[in-house]
């Protein structure tokens, strides 16, 4: 009787914590687990200006009036966007620079603590694997720093261009022509044009977040009528 007992006793005890170990598993991320602060974000509202950001430092800071204006001021924040190499060997030179190489190491987490990606290698996609599983950059969770989601393909507006004047892989074009709007300094109406990906991932002929198509040119009228508002990608560097 004892014997007997002590079987039904462990296997109650085996069942309980099977369903325990499924549930855990069904929901990894527990009810009192604290949200990761957010590390990205998309701009809800661009400059204003088309393309023209006041070069990088005009982005970045564009990044960080945002981010402090939702209590997120105490991470340094630098916009997702290359640019080009210019001049001449008898003028000043600029060399290029590479969006992916001025985002810090990762991981990255949206308003809502939901992980972007964990490195930059699995937010490109370096290797076969992370190629494979993709980062998680969607429409559901490319959130501005209010936590909002953008207008994207099939909404009105639609605002899913997002200016980064990047390749696939994050780096900078090496050719002649413009995708970075004079590196983020022209405005001008048809002249010029900027790299765009696509924050709901839709439409253009691939899926790519950041690298899908140009711009008609760099004026805001230009954004407006390619499909977007001037809007960016923010990345906490630390």
């Amino acid at each position: 009787m004892i014997r007997t007992a002590s079987v039904v006793a462990a296997f109650t005890l085996s069942v309980l914590l099977g369903s325990y170990l499924s549930l855990a598993q069904q929901n990894p991320a527990q009810p009192n687990a604290p949200r990761q602060p957010m590390s990205f974000f998309v701009t809800s509202v661009g400059l204003g200006r088309g393309a023209n950001l006041g070069a990088l430092a005009g982005a970045d800071a564009h990044c960080q009036a945002l981010a402090t204006a939702v209590g997120s001021g105490d991470k340094t924040w630098h916009a997702y966007l290359s640019t080009q190499a210019s001049g001449q060997s008898h003028v000043a030179y600029t060399q290029a620079v590479n969006a992916r190489d001025r985002i810090g190491m990762g991981p990255w987490y949206n308003a809502k603590g939901v992980m972007i990606a964990k490195s930059v290698a699995d937010l490109h996609g370096d290797t076969l694997e992370s190629a494979r599983i993709g980062n998680g950059i969607t429409k559901a969770n490319a959130l501005t720093e209010k936590g909002d989601q953008v207008k994207g393909f099939g909404d009105t507006p639609n605002m899913h261009d997002m200016l980064t004047g990047s390749k696939p892989d994050g780096r900078a074009y090496m050719d002649a022509a413009d995708h970075t709007c004079s590196s983020w300094t022209n405005d001008a109406i048809g002249v010029g044009s900027a790299q765009l990906g696509h924050a709901d991932r839709n439409g253009g002929g691939n899926i790519s977040w950041n690298s899908v198509h140009s711009s008609r040119g760099c004026s805001q009228a230009d954004l407006v009528a390619t499909g977007g508002a001037g809007l960016f990608y923010c990345f906490a560097i630390d």
